[in-house]
Order: structure tokens, then sequence, then C-alpha cells
């Protein structure tokens, strides 16, 4: 308490109880005077006042006149009285808190006028300073504000700078973040009058920026880049337009095909005009395509391929992007807005990826009607066989890229290129026919030398079918480079084309190789002499514009073992070393001429073309079958065709052989004499693969009627001998084109091998029959054999001398067929045609020989089994047939002479293969010796009876 008193003494209080003594004492209550009264008086009455007091007297003053009014106020006085007596303790003790109430309301008082006092000096000290600095703090920071309101605004003004340094730089996601963002602080600042207009200022740019976002979009149609898409793609998600992003998408890869092709073909047409005309760009796709020459079709084909591949794979890659994008996890959501944001998103995703799988069908689709219009715009009849080739391969190529695109079947390019391949290849088809005639009618038909082990593959017409990858264009033209050769292996997987090339190169290239590094190595290393290989290649042309092409192209230099020797001179063929072309007997080369390499190499690209197109696999094998079928009819027509032999030599042609001679002279021999030079004829409207062709003439050069040639047998061997090894290429190709064949078509493959290829080999024995006939003097064994005496009464121990001069011929016959072998091979088959034709010419000349005997006894029939069995003993020393043919067709007609009655009536019923004149000798001269003239007369009506129907 005495701190609290010092304490207030410092600070000039005073205390409670002496403040009380400062108050001035309480004035007591008096009557108003006068004055007072009068100016009470004076002031104005209020009746409402007044009425209010009246109203307060109690009733009981006005209840009557007598009513005594002291005595109503004594009586209360005193009920007054009796009350504050009673209440007199109360009262004082009240009075006394009354007191103390005041007592502190009056410390109170003193209390509250030091504090404002001490306030005053804290305020005039401390608080007005310290609001002044808070005042100035206030203004601060709303300066600070405005500052950086007056900097946003700033740059706000500046940002279309901003803006379009962004979008050079291809900077569309963060060019649209800073517009969106200046948009929002636009609108936050919108009430300054200097930025009112930035919002539509604003707007005006983000428009400008999806205009060039647009733009952006358009140029990965051909050039795809990840970055630059991903970028594109980002800003379009900022713009919240993904499903806008891929339809504008899908009309610039469509717009992008039409202006890829237009300016490819555009830019070749406007080349090959050679002026600067501008009417081709006025024109339509379809119509510029007409203006393409043939000279610049395969290239400006080929680039067009290129610059579609381009497109498709950038369409490919795009689809890759977006799965890749769909793979990836989704960010977690905690929220509701969180979970809309990821809703709308695979929303957005389901879109784009419905969208782009049905564009793979419609990018496509497109680009099949661009490539059919250019297909269509030229008439390819007349084109090269390697132009066209390179068109159907490049065709290939892209319809497998198709496939693979969208797994179309390409329809619309198939439909198309059948079209023009079904016209190219009937043009070329007839043209070949017709160079074939021209072949055949110069062949001279000598042995063309090549390797033991030659076969068709090494040949490059046949190198397509070696390769894993579908065929290529034509070998002699170009291949493709080492990078389009997709592996494949147990370990390795196969790559599609897109996956191949897919970050460099182009299915579409195309490599030229130099034709003088092609290698063919097919010729023998022993051969012609340099001038005989000469004439096989050259024949008997004048020059070397005489020579066909395709002709020139069937050798292959093996000095170089790459130089074609369609480009060596005649000097280079006359330097060769004579013991380069000089042939043996033991030599197992295969036999062919000129015009069979050329016929297998025509088989080849017409392979290539099914092979490569096989919607008209059929319309090429028929066309191969022609080539083969007149193949044979000529080596028939020039060797084989020979009346002798219809009489003479039954059995020479089988009647399959026949019915296929037949059917080719009906379906393919145009038997008008239309003279030289004639060119292939129709055989009527409605009859396309009627298509005739003259029959072929044999060269006048070919010699068949020396008998010191043999009458032309080497020549007979090598057309022959080729005929059947172009058989046997056509067996070893069987399984090939049956692959290609179509299902209801093989039938006919069936019944061209079982009908006319297996025929072939049959050839040879009416080919080399006529060489028989001739090469033995069969009508001087007659000869001698009439003039031998068969009535002998002795049996003989020599033989007759027409056996030895039989002999003898036999004998000269296997040293011209040795001189023969010394330059064309001789193979075993033919020489056992040969001989089996001479031997049994033989044996039938001795029965008919032994059939024209008048007279003859016993001793007489031995003498014709010595004769015979001299022959065939020395004979056997000749040949190594084994059996000798028709041995017992001698010996049964020389034992039927002991036959009686009875048993030759068996005979002649049994044994028709004799003559009537044969066995009507036997019944005359040999039974007639010892049978009565009826007995004979029945003999001879039996034999009559049997000869009866070949009347």
């Amino acid at each position: 308490m005495q701190k609290i008193k010092s304490l207030m003494a410092r600070q000039g209080l005073k205390s409670p109880q002496e403040s009380i003594a400062d108050l001035s004492p309480v004035e007591d209550f008096r009557i108003p005077s006068k004055e007072e009264m009068r100016e009470m008086r004076e002031q104005p009455i209020d009746p409402q006042a007044e009425q209010e007091i009246i109203n307060s007297i109690q009733e009981v003053y006005y209840s009557n006149d007598s009513f005594d009014m002291v005595q109503h106020e004594l009586e209360v006085s005193k009920k007054v009285a009796d009350l504050i007596l009673e209440k007199q303790p109360s009262y004082v003790k009240e009075l006394e808190r009354v007191t103390s109430l005041q007592t502190n309301l009056q410390l109170a008082a003193v209390i509250c006028t030091n504090a404002r006092r001490q306030l005053s000096i804290s305020k005039e000290d401390f608080t007005e300073a310290s609001l002044g600095l808070l005042a100035n703090q206030r203004r601060r920071h709303l300066l600070t504000g405005l500052l950086k309101s007056l900097r946003t605004i700033k740059t706000l003004q500046r940002t279309d700078v901003r803006l379009s340094e962004m979008l050079e730089e291809e900077d569309y996601p963060g060019a649209i973040q800073l517009c969106l963002e200046c948009q929002k602080a636009a609108s936050t600042f919108k009430h300054y009058s200097c930025i009112s207009e930035l919002n539509s200022k604003l707007q005006d740019t983000l428009e400008q920026i999806e205009e060039q976002l647009d733009v952006a979009l358009s140029k990965t149609c051909k050039h795809f880049d990840v970055s630059h898409y991903t970028r594109v793609q980002l800003a379009y998600t900022l713009l919240e337009k993904t499903q806008t992003a891929m339809d504008q998408l899908h009309m610039h890869f469509t717009q992008a095909i039409h202006n890829t092709v237009f300016q490819v073909v555009l830019g070749y047409v406007e080349l090959c005009a050679g002026n600067a005309d501008t009417k081709f760009q006025k024109m339509q796709y379809k119509d510029l395509c007409t203006h393409i020459t043939q000279d610049s079709y395969v290239p400006c084909l080929s680039d067009l391929c290129k610059a579609l591949w381009e497109v498709m794979l950038s369409y490919h890659r795009t689809m890759q992007w977006h799965e890749e994008q769909d793979n990836e996890e989704p960010p977690p959501t905690t929220d509701e807005a969180g979970a809309a944001d990821t809703e709308e998103a695979v929303v957005d995703h389901s879109y784009v990826k419905k969208k782009l799988e049905h564009g793979l069908t419609r990018i496509w689709q497109e680009v099949q009607l661009k490539v059919k219009a250019y297909l269509l715009g030229t008439d390819m009849s007349n084109f090269k066989y390697d132009d066209f080739i390179v068109v159907l391969d490049v065709i290939s190529r892209l319809m497998q890229v198709g496939e693979e695109f969208c797994g179309s079947k390409s329809e619309l390019l198939q439909e198309s290129i059948k079209r023009q391949s079904v016209n190219y290849f009937k043009n070329y088809h007839r043209t070949r026919l017709e160079e074939l005639r021209m072949f055949l009618e110069n062949e001279t038909w000598e042995l063309c030398p090549v390797k033991s082990n030659f076969n068709i593959a090494q040949l490059h017409e046949f190198k397509f079918m070696g390769q894993s990858r579908s065929p290529s264009v034509s070998p002699s033209r170009q291949v493709l480079s080492s990078q389009d050769q997709v592996l494949s292996s147990k370990d390795q997987e196969v790559l599609s084309l897109f996956q191949h090339f897919s970050q460099e190169g182009n299915p579409f290239e195309r490599h030229i190789d130099n034709k003088d590094e092609e290698t063919e190595d097919v010729l023998a290393s022993n051969g012609y002499e340099s001038d005989e290989l000469e004439k096989c290649v050259y024949q008997d042309y004048d020059s070397d514009s005489d020579v066909p092409d395709e002709l020139k192209q069937d050798y292959v230099d093996e000095q170089t073992g790459d130089v074609p020797l369609k480009s060596a001179s005649r000097e280079t063929l006359r330097s060769r070393k004579k013991s380069d072309y000089s042939l043996n007997k033991g030599s197992n080369a295969p036999i062919l001429t000129n015009t069979t390499l050329n016929v297998i190499r025509l088989v080849g690209k017409y392979i290539q073309m099914m092979n490569i197109l096989k919607p008209i696999a059929f319309d090429v094998i028929h066309c191969v079958s022609q080539l083969f079928d007149y193949y044979l009819y000529a080596v028939y027509t020039f060797f084989g065709r020979n009346d002798m032999y219809e009489s003479s030599g039954p059995g020479l042609i089988s009647s399959r052989l026949r019915t296929t001679l037949n059917r080719i002279q009906e379906s393919l021999i145009q038997m008008d004499s239309l003279g030289e030079g004639s060119s292939i004829v129709h055989s009527g409207p409605g009859e396309d693969r009627k298509e005739k062709v003259p029959s072929p003439h044999l060269s006048q050069l070919v010699v068949l009627t020396a008998s010191e040639t043999l009458y032309g047998l080497a020549q007979r061997v090598v057309a022959t001998e080729s005929l059947v090894f172009l058989a046997e290429q056509f067996e070893f190709l069987q399984s090939h084109l049956d692959t290609m064949m179509p299902a209801a078509k093989k039938p006919f493959l069936q019944q061209f091998y079982s009908q006319t290829v297996s025929t072939a080999s049959e050839l040879r024995k009416p080919i080399y029959w006529v060489v028989a006939a001739k090469a033995l003097d069969y009508e001087q064994m007659l000869l001698l054999m009439a003039g031998v005496k068969w009535d002998i009464r002795e049996i003989m121990s020599q033989h007759n001398v027409y056996v030895d001069v039989l002999l003898k011929e036999f004998e000269e016959f296997n040293k011209r067929l040795g001189d023969v072998s010394r330059h064309v091979r001789v193979p075993l088959p033919v020489s056992n045609v040969l001989w089996e034709h001479c031997i049994r010419l033989a044996n039938r000349t001795l029965v008919e020989g032994y059939g024209n005997v008048k007279k003859c006894s016993n001793e007489g029939r031995a003498l014709m089994q010595l004769d015979f069995q001299q022959f065939l003993m020395k004979l056997e020393k000749l040949t190594d047939m084994r059996p000798i043919p028709d041995k017992d067709f001698v010996e049964t007609y020389i034992k039927a002479y002991y036959l009686t009655e009875n048993d030759m009536e068996q005979f002649i019923k049994n044994h028709r293969e004799y003559s009537m004149k044969q066995l009507a000798n036997l019944v005359n001269v040999c039974l007639g010796s010892h049978i009565n003239k009826k007995a004979r007369q029945k003999l001879l009506a039996a034999i009559d009876d049997i000869d009866r129907p070949k009347r």
C-alpha cells in the first residue's frame, strides 16, 4: 500500500480521502425565491403537462365535499412516518452504502482524470509519431502495388514482341501460355483506361497463334518430327482443342497428298514440255497425268511413290506418338476438379484413337486414287519390258506398304494395274511370238556352249526366285540397295517396311547398276571355236543392227565374268582361243540353242510379271504355254514332219502327241499363206487368246539331205534335245507356277504339263526315224537278198553276203554317228532311239526280204536263221542295246515256216504285226508244198479277213 501511495505521489495523484476532502459540500434544498417563481410563471404553460399533474392527483380528494383533506394528509403523514421509522435501519444502512459508493466514484473520477492526463502525454510522445509511421508504411505499400501494376501494364503493352519471338522459335505452348496469362492479367487490370483495348488485341493475337499453329500442324504431314509435333499437341491441349486439332490434321494429310502428287507430276510435265507455260498449273491432276511422257513415266512414278511414302510414314509415326502417349499412366487425382480433367482427357484420347484408326483407310484410299489416276493416264502397252517391270515392282511395293499401313488389299491399285498389265501383256506377247518366229526361221540349230552345271537359276531373269522379298525390278535394270534387304532368320525378327525405314531410307529408292557388273557364269570353258561361237551368237545377221536385243543378251563374257557378249564386238569374239570352244562326247553340258535361251529368258520375264501381279497369272501362264507350244511345233515341223513314216513307221507318233500337235495347229498356227514377214493375226473377234502365228519355215542354211552329216543329225539333235531341255526347265518351274496359279485355273496348268510338256521327248521317235530311214541302204539289202537261192538241199555253214553288207552299213553308221558326236554331244537316249530305229528298220527289211522269197526249202530256212544269228552276233558288238529291237519279229517269222496247217491258222490270227503279203508268203511258199489247195485257200481267206478292216 505504501508503494502504491508513493507511486501516486510521484505521478501527482491524490488519495481518495484527499480527493473527497477537496470536494465542496452538497448544497441543502431550499424554497425557490419570488424571482424564481416569477420566472417559473412566466414560462409558458404546457397544457399536457398540467393535465398529467391533475391526473396524478388521487381520486379521494374529489370523492365528496365533506372530505377532510387535512385529516387525510395527517393520516398519510402518520403512515409515512411509521414507514420511515420502520425503515430507518435500512435507510441508515443504505445511506452508508451510498456514501461509500459516492466516495468510490469520486476516487474513480480522480483515477480517470489522472489516466486521461497520462494518455494525453503518451499521445503526444508516442502515438502520433507511430501512426505517422504506419500511415507512411501504408502509403508506401500502396505505391509499391501501383508500381507493380504499372510494370505489369508495361509488360502487357510489350507482349506482342515476345509473342512474335516465341512464334519464330516455334515455342507454341509458351506463346499460348503467355497469351492466356496476359488475358488473365488484362481482365485483372481492366479498371485502368490504358489497357481497356488490350483484351480484344490479345484475342486477335491468340487467333493469329492458332493460325500459325495450324500451319505448323500441316508441316507434320510430310516430315514428322517428334519434338515439333509434341509442341504442337501441347499447344492444342492448352487451347483445349485436341479434338479440333485431330480433325484439322486429317484434313491436312488429305491436302498434303493432293499437293504432293500434283507438284511431282507438274515438275516432270513442265520439265518434259521444255517451256514455262503456266497452263499445266491450272490443270486438274487427272488431266495433268496424261501429259507424262514414256521416258519420264518410271522416274515420275518412283518419285510419286517416294513422296506418298513420306506422307504415310508421317501418319504412321503420328499414330505411334499417340500410342506412346496413351500408354503413359495419367497422374493421380485428389479432388473433383482433377477427376473431371482426367475424365475429359480419357474422352479426348478415345476420340483421337478412333479418328486415327479411321483415318488409316481414308489416307490409303486417297493414295490409291492418286496413283490410279497416274497409272490410267498413260497407255503403257508400248513400254519396254524393263520399264514395265519397274512399274509393276513399284506398284507391288506400294501395295505392300498399303497392306502394312492399314491391312488393305489395295483393290483400286490392283484393278488399275491389272487393266494396264493385260493390255501391255497382250501387246508384249504378240511381239514376242513374232520375234520367236523370226528367231526360229533364222536359227541354224548350232549348239550354244554352256557349262555342264548350267541351270536357269543362273540367268538374271530368274534371280528373283532366290530372293526372300517380293520380286524386284528386272535384274538387268536395277536392284534395291542393301538397306532394302530385310533380313530374316530364326534369331532375328522380320522388320516391316515402316520399322525398317522409320528413320531414314525409302522402300522406293532405286539404284541403277551398270550392266557391265552383271554376272552370268553360264558359258563353258571348252566349247566351239570363236568363229562357230560368233555364228551361234549372231546367226546369219549381217550386222549388229540386224541382231535383235533379245538375241544379243543371251551371253556373258566369261573372261571378265561380268561383261555381256551383246556389248562385245566381233573382233572380241574372234580373239578367243580355239581351245575355249571344243566339245567332246563325254561332256554333260545341256544341249540348247540361242533361241532356247531366248525362250527361257522370256519365260523368266513372264514369271516375273506373274509373281509381281498375281491377278493376271492365268493370262501369263497361258502365254507361257504358247511359247512352249510354238517351239515344240516348230521343231516338229522342221525335223519331224515327213510323209515317209506315216506309212512305213507306224506307232512313231503316239495318240497323245498327235492330239497335242493338232491342238497347237488349231489354236496357235495361222495356216493361211501370208508370206514372209507376216504379223500375228487374230482368229476372230471375241477370241483374244486365240492369237495365231504363221507356221515357221526352216532356214535355208540348214541342210537335212546330206548323207555325210547323217541328214542333218547334229541340227536334229540340237533342236530336239533343246526342246527336251526346255521341257525339263518347265518341269522345274511347275511347283513355282502352281503356287501363283488361281485355284480355279490349276486344271489348265496340270493339263498343259501332262499333255504338252511331257510329250517333248516323244518327238525323238519321228525326228530320228527320218535319219534312221536314210542312214542305211535298205533297198540294196533287199536286192542282195533277192539274189540269194533259198531252195537249197544242203545245210550251209557260211552266211550270205547281204549280212556282211548290212553290218558294214551299221559300222559306217556308227562311224558317222561318232563324227557327229565330236561336234555335238549325242545323249544316250538319242543314240538309243537312232540304233533302235535302224535295227527295227533292218529287221523289218529282213522280214520283207524273207517275205519276197518264191521258193524255199527247209535248208533254206536254216540258212535264214544262220544269217540272222550272224547278224545279231556282229550287231551286239556295235551297240549296247539289249535286247535287240524286233529280234522276235524276225525269229518268229522264220520259225513260222515250220508250222502245221492248224498252227498257221492260229498264227495268222495272233500276229497281225506282219503284212498281208508276208503272211500270204508263209502260206504259199512254206505250206504250199505239204497242204492241199483248199486248205491254202482257207488260210488266205483268213488273211484277207484280217486286212479288210484296214482298207
